[in-house]
């Protein structure tokens, strides 16, 4: 645990370190390889010897520690420039995307505001639109927020006891208009009380946003099954549907945020393009992995510690 929290140089310079003194000891203290019997230092030149051995190992450790500084400087400032990429690139998407229902909104009041005499069905019907685009826009800035939050306030996020089952049973009660609407069927085979240390929010967000992504694009009249095994320190499910799938070129995207297969329908069904961002990020906090297939329709396997 503590070398999990060492810089990578740091991590280096002890093994590096640890392994030149131990080598030095054996030829140090024994004077044969099958270590029958420990050398006495009486000779002026195995004192010169151990002398010379702690001198090159002091050398060696502030060369070997001047590049472990080095090192983790050089680490900080990829990581850095990398950071500043992907923010810089998040701000950007997240205009991109803001930019579509505020223009929406827009122009819809305008339209009413320099028409005071339209007639109702019309004003009503820019009315809805509005709050469709309110809506979106609402939906948008929560999943930034909870990205957010993974991101950059994950110490903060209060882990307890959660029973996992217990959540994905609400989900699929609350999918269940959605579910009908779409001719589509949920098989819950998940056992009764799993319980892993989580946050319930990120828990939910998970099996919440799994949901809706294959009831948007799944398409009609299909199924969507969901499955758990115990394995060790694991529970690892599997989230399938056995609709349209995607193309095998876009399973390595889909993760990323605002990655959308076919922006102009996923817009049209009201997808932020984050859901399946905040999933694999939400699982990742809780200790977990998650891969997608497509084979048949759409499967994503994940793990969540105990």
């Amino acid at each position: 645990m503590y070398m999990k929290k060492m810089s990578e140089g740091r991590k280096m310079f002890i093994t590096v370190m640890s392994i030149f003194i131990v080598y030095a000891a054996v030829f140090i203290i024994f004077d044969d390889f099958d270590r029958n019997k420990l050398l006495q230092l009486d000779d002026v030149a195995e004192r010169h010897l151990l002398a010379f051995a702690v001198i090159v190992v002091v050398i060696l450790g502030f060369l070997l520690h001047h590049y472990a500084l080095r090192m983790d400087a050089r680490i900080r400032r990829e990581q850095t420039k990398k950071e500043k990429l992907t923010r810089r690139q998040m701000t950007q998407n997240i205009s991109h995307e803001l930019k579509t229902p505020v223009a929406s909104i827009l122009g819809y009041t305008e339209t009413i505001i320099n028409n005071p005499d339209i007639d109702e069905p019309t004003r009503l019907q820019f009315i809805k639109r509005c709050h469709k685009q309110a809506q979106r826009l609402t939906m948008l800035l929560q999943d930034i927020s909870t990205l957010n939050r993974i991101d950059y306030a994950a110490e903060i996020i209060e882990m307890t006891p959660i029973n996992v089952s217990e959540i994905i049973k609400e989900v699929v009660q609350e999918t269940s208009f959605a579910l009908e609407e779409q001719q589509m069927t949920l098989t819950n085979n998940v056992p009764d009380n799993i319980i892993v240390n989580g946050n319930a929010p990120l828990l939910y967000s998970i099996f919440h946003n799994l949901a809706d992504n294959s009831i948007k694009y799944s398409g009609k009249n299909t199924s969507i099954t969901i499955s758990a095994t115990e394995q060790n320190n694991y529970w690892k499910f599997t989230f399938s549907d056995n609709g349209n799938g995607i193309p095998q070129s876009a399973l390595p995207k889909i993760f990323e945020r605002f990655y959308r297969i076919d922006k102009g329908r996923s817009r049209t069904m009201g997808g932020t393009g984050l859901g399946l961002a905040i999933v694999k990020n939400a699982i990742m906090l809780h200790g977990g992995k998650i891969s997608a297939s497509s084979n048949n329709g759409l499967q994503f396997d994940f793990t969540l510690k105990k």
